[in-house]
């Protein structure tokens, strides 16, 4: 499983968030039930990801079995250009998306703005 977590320092109320994606749909939401992220906070839009606190950004580097590898911003694109591309490629990793998107507050909120227009 490899899962990634950027070192972006994005302000959110009191919080400061990063960026976690992964190679596959599935290992994103592994890693999001592990850290114990509720799936409604996935983020489908632009590209599929979890926004986490440091908090769950250093958790998630600190298990000891599958830990989230740490990445720079060059390296985050890099990933989801290839995630990008396997989502066009592999029916199944489509799929894995759209389920997790129709699980997300913002993804239904996604899906009923593109139903209206």
């Amino acid at each position: 499983m490899t899962v990634y977590v950027d070192n972006a320092r994005n302000p959110f109320g009191r919080m400061i968030m990063c960026h976690m994606v992964a190679d596959t749909i599935g290992e994103l939401l592994e890693m999001a039930d592990r850290l114990g992220l509720d799936r409604r906070h996935f983020q489908p839009w632009s590209h599929p990801h979890f926004d986490v606190s440091l908090g769950y950004r250093k958790t998630a580097v600190s298990f000891e079995q599958n830990p989230a590898v740490p990445v720079d911003k060059h390296q985050l694109v890099e990933i989801m250009k290839r995630q990008r591309q396997q989502l066009e490629d592999d029916p199944l990793e489509r799929a894995a998306f759209e389920a997790a998107m129709k699980a997300s507050t913002k993804g239904r909120r996604m899906l009923a703005r593109h139903r209206t227009a």
